[in-house]
């Protein structure tokens, strides 16, 4: 081989690796070059499980009782058909909602009207348990989106092997005996299971 072709070949390999690396560099994800992610992420940002008060089933009680579903992406959600279940397999369904980018929906246990901010599961008992309970929320697929547990026995875990991270998991006050029976009075327009 000749100087000038070695100097070419040279040339070519190194053209070669620029541009695999400029390719590679493209395709890492949002996150990993320090950019944050567009698309929506939902999670379970926070519950309210135990209800503040005497544990009265009022319905004033009963929508003290709720979970905090976030999208904390830009891009809206439409959570039509995605669900809020919990241990015992009481299931709320989601319908005509979508989720803006950065912004939360509460998933209240009671009778309410829903808004872009407040849904209602129109149920006539309380869901979650003050004990120990995991909320699991699933999309339309059936797929499992985020999933969080609390246990009052273990203070301060979120479920998620973190700890208390003050999304008011655990607030300390245990079990008030409240009874968790079955659900009755469901509203039209909230496809419960």
């Amino acid at each position: 081989m000749t100087a000038s072709q070695t100097f070419t070949a040279r040339r070519l390999a190194a053209a070669a690796l620029s541009a695999a690396a400029l390719v590679g560099a493209a395709a890492l994800p949002a996150a990993a070059n320090g950019a944050e992610p567009r698309g929506p992420q939902v999670e379970i940002s926070k519950v309210q499980y135990d209800a503040p008060g005497h544990g009265s089933r009022s319905n004033r009680s009963l929508n003290e009782e709720w979970v905090q579903i976030t999208n904390s992406g830009r891009e809206s959600v439409n959570l039509d058909d995605w669900t809020l279940s919990n241990r015992q397999g009481r299931v709320y369904t989601f319908h005509h909602l979508r989720l803006n980018g950065r912004s939360t929906v509460r998933v209240h246990t009671g009778v309410g009207r829903d808004t872009y901010r407040d849904v209602y599961q129109d149920r006539r008992n309380f869901v979650w348990d003050d004990r120990r309970d995991t909320a699991t929320l699933r999309n339309d697929h059936r797929r499992v989106v985020d999933t969080i547990s609390w246990d009052a026995r273990h203070h301060g875990d979120d479920g998620r092997g973190r700890g208390d991270d003050g999304r008011g998991h655990d607030d300390g006050r245990g079990h008030d005996g409240r009874g968790h029976g079955d659900d009755h009075g469901r509203g039209p327009g909230h496809g419960h299971r």
